[in-house]
């Protein structure tokens, strides 16, 4: 009869959940934000009701247009599946690519990039919320503040976890 494997538990070892949790929290709370006092206070293209709601009409369509805070509420619960998407798919990534953890700043900015790309070029326009952005003050506007706000923040904290679970094993 073999014996059972007991699994000890270390309390100072990260966790997975908490981990894609907080950079979920830090990156889409950050996002949401830039996307709210940019479009909403300084281009004055919008208000945040309305931004909100724009996101839900990729789901619910330009009914969400009418449906007030409730589909604000709802387009604020996409935006952060949106970024928890993008989390958990650095996160999985994060331990078979060695530049990510040798670059963690400049592989931040980058994931960045390929958020604004996958967002941009794929999901926005198949779910007919916005065209392709053509004009690059709006190209490099919105590169940027996903470099910044999504990105990096998910890099650091991501490469945070492994870097903690490496020193504890």
């Amino acid at each position: 009869m073999s014996n059972p494997i007991t699994v000890i538990s270390n309390p100072t070892a990260p966790s997975k959940i908490k981990t894609i949790l907080l950079a979920v929290i830090i990156a889409g709370t950050l996002d949401i934000v830039a996307a709210i006092v940019i479009q909403a206070y300084i281009l004055h293209r919008t208000t945040p009701l309305r931004l909100l709601q724009g996101i839900a009409a990729g789901a619910f369509g330009k009914s969400a247009l009418e449906g007030r805070w409730a589909m604000a509420l709802v387009g604020l619960g996409f935006h952060f599946f949106i970024v928890f998407s993008f989390t958990v798919f650095y996160f999985l990534i994060f331990p078979y690519l060695s530049f990510l953890r040798k670059q963690r700043v400049l592989s931040g900015l980058i994931y960045g990039i390929f958020v604004w790309c996958v967002m941009n070029l794929a999901v926005l326009p198949l779910l007919h919320i916005a065209n392709i952005p053509y004009k690059w003050d709006a190209v490099v506007r919105g590169a940027v503040v996903l470099m910044l706000c999504v990105g990096l923040p998910i890099s650091l904290i991501v490469s945070r976890y492994y870097i903690a679970k490496n020193t504890t094993e």
